[in-house]
Formats: structure tokens, C-alpha cells, sequence
């Protein structure tokens, strides 16, 4: 198993720095990972320097917390748009999640979709997994499915509770064959990535991604 090919290499920490971003691209271009995601501060820099590879640039949305206002997000995909970002990873509003406000997530989608499929751009929903319910997961995947979204993602890493194998299995079975999922969060050894993509993940997010590869170098 080719793991990089499956890894977005990833620096998301309030304080990343420029040396940060330099050394994510650099590694991202040298091991071939899928894409490095990156605050959306970094995106035209992560631009710049994966220039004239395969590595896509992806950047957040309404991240960590998903409540910001629907106008915010779509001005934060604009500008990241601008900015040269290939993939966007949005945090969905979890709060109307937890207040079964499907109405207000149907808007939501509905109001962003345009604007990324407009641009050419791909989308991944990032659904907190760790802090749903299973039925929630599963009216996620039935939502966001009809939307015709790219990848549903697991989670942002910030949670207490980040990807597992069984989020990834409930959403391989309820989204439908075309939507690809993202498993992120806690991704830390080759063992735990590899179980993630068997289990139906087809791109991981993960900040230890040399560990793991340097691991899968080691065993495969």
C-alpha cells in the first residue's frame, strides 16, 4: 500500500509559522503525499512552493468550531479560492446539529456548493464525528450525500475524540459510492492508517505523516 499517496500532510496549530509551511511543502513534494493542508493564512505560499507537483493545497473553513455565520464561510472559500486553494475542508454547523436543525445544514450546503463547484473545487465536510451520535452521523451522510460533496471528513482534530474505524465504516455504508471520506484526527501510526483506508477512508489527515510513512517503509 502506497500510504502517501492517500495522506494529506497537515499543519493546522494557531501558532504555524512560515518555517512551518516551508517544511510541510517540502516533505509534502519529497515523500508525494496527496496534498497539504494548511491554515488559510499559508495557502498562496503552499501555492507557491508545491508549484510544478502533484501536491494539491488544501485549507479550512470555518474551522475548528463550524458556527460561524454561512456568510462567513462563503467568504472564506472566495478568498481561499483566490489564494490558489485546490481542496477545502469545511467544518458543518454542529451546533444545529445537536439542535436537529437540518433545515439550517440544508441551507448551508446549498448556499456553498455553487461557489465551489463554480470554481472548479473540491469540497470536504468535516462532521465532528467523535462528538455524534451514530444516527447523527447517519443523517450527515444522508444530507450531505444528496449534495453531491466530494469527501465527508471525520473530524478536525480539536475534538476529544478524533477518527476511528467504526465512524468510517457507518459512513462508507450510508453515503453513497461517489462521496469519498476523509478520516483525520489521532492518525499517528501506520497500523491505525492502514486500518482507516481498509475500512474505507480514501485520504487521511495527518500531521505525523512522515512518521508513518518512514513506519510503512519499514513493514511493508
Amino acid at each position: 500500500m502506497n500510504i502517501a499517496s492517500y495522506i494529506d500532510h497537515t499543519v493546522l496549530k494557531p501558532t504555524t509559522t512560515v518555517a512551518d509551511i516551508e517544511k510541510l511543502c517540502a516533505e509534502a513534494r519529497q515523500f508525494g503525499f496527496a496534498a497539504v493542508c494548511v491554515p488559510p493564512l499559508f495557502v498562496k505560499k503552499a501555492k507557491e512552493l508545491v508549484s510544478g507537483s502533484e501536491v494539491k493545497v488544501a485549507t479550512v473553513i470555518g474551522f475548528p468550531f463550524g458556527y460561524s455565520a454561512i456568510e462567513a464561510k462563503v467568504a472564506e472559500m472566495v478568498l481561499a479560492i483566490v489564494d490558489g486553494a485546490d481542496e477545502l475542508d469545511m467544518v458543518i454547523n454542529i451546533s444545529a446539529v445537536k439542535n436537529n436543525d437540518w433545515q439550517f445544514l440544508a441551507h448551508e450546503i446549498n448556499t456553498v456548493m455553487p461557489v465551489v463547484r463554480k470554481a472548479g473545487r473540491v469540497i470536504k465536510m468535516i462532521i465532528e464525528s467523535g462528538i455524534l451520535t451514530d444516527q447523527e452521523i447517519i443523517t450527515c451522510c444522508e444530507l450531505y450525500g444528496v449534495a453531491g460533496i466530494d469527501f465527508m471528513k471525520t473530524s478536525t482534530g480539536y475534538a476529544e475524540k478524533g477518527a476511528t474505524v467504526e465512524a468510517v465504516q457507518l459512513m462508507r455504508k450510508h453515503l453513497p459510492a461517489a462521496v469519498k471520506i476523509k478520516a483525520s484526527g489521532g492518525i499517528k501510526s501506520y497500523g491505525f492508517a492502514r486500518q482507516l483506508v481498509e475500512a474505507g477512508a480514501d485520504r487521511l489527515g495527518c500531521s505525523s505523516s512522515v512518521q508513518i510513512v518512514q513506519e510503512a517503509a519499514g513493514r511493508d
